[in-house]
């Protein structure tokens, strides 16, 4: 079994990429938690076409009665890009918690859209490493064109030395040795028609996990029935 293409013929004329891609998170989930010691536990979070909710805002306090107090106008109004699709599983340490000490983001093609929403993501990344968190990002979207690891190390670190991929893979590790803070990257880039790699998993102040994407991809393709005849039927010929 090898990565297929979830975004172009055969298969997405089959299938919907983000029913696997919710589906995919959901077995990584059980996979860590069957790893993961007493006193953690992972939890799969999936949301598409995530909008703000203006209704009760413009018409009260949603039971009809107006309200009895409203704010002033605002000092200052700027244009916000939302992160309008998130697809991760978050690691919590629940023994003082729960705490988050670790997350895994699989990428959706509104991630790599536009400039907006690919600063978006890194940015939403960033936050994680630049508070410790141990993050593993997997990309196998095809049908959008950018490099959000290049794009993640720019923004870190001023500058982007891994080669260019499209698909790709990465475990980031925020350590810090001698006073000095560092981060500790494996970097795999992907291609379709190819097993997915084995990443470490390190998660803040806790074990380090080994997240076997290519074991969980197998699973959730077999689970979803994406074999014809005992063949996949999502790389393009």
């Amino acid at each position: 079994m090898a990565l297929l293409d979830h975004f172009h013929p055969p298969l997405s004329d089959r299938r919907q990429w983000h029913s696997f891609h919710h589906a995919w998170a959901a077995v990584i989930a059980f996979d860590l938690n069957r790893q993961l010691p007493p006193g953690y536990f992972a939890d799969p979070s999936v949301r598409f076409g995530i909008e703000i909710d203006v209704a009760a805002f413009e018409e009260g306090n949603g039971n009809g009665v107006p309200p009895s107090w409203m704010p002033p106008a605002p000092t200052m109004t700027i244009p916000l890009t939302l992160i309008t699709d998130a697809v991760e599983i978050a690691v919590f340490n629940s023994e003082a918690g729960p705490v988050l000490i670790g997350a895994i983001e699989l990428v959706s093609p509104a991630n790599k859209d536009r400039k907006a929403t690919r600063d978006a993501f890194v940015s939403k990344c960033a936050s994680y490493l630049q508070e410790a968190i141990g993050l593993i990002v997997v990309d196998i979207v095809t049908d959008r064109q950018a490099d959000l690891h290049a794009d993640l190390l720019q923004r870190l670190h001023g500058e982007a030395d891994a080669p260019y991929s499209e698909l790709w893979a990465a475990s980031y590790r925020p350590w810090q040795e001698d006073e000095q803070s560092n981060l500790q990257i494996w970097h795999h880039t992907l291609s379709l028609g190819a097993a997915l790699p084995t990443l470490p998993f390190w998660l803040k102040n806790g074990p380090c996990i080994k997240l076997d994407l290519q074991a969980t991809y197998v699973r959730t393709v077999e689970d979803q029935r994406m074999l014809v005849a005992g063949a996949a039927i999502g790389l393009r010929q």
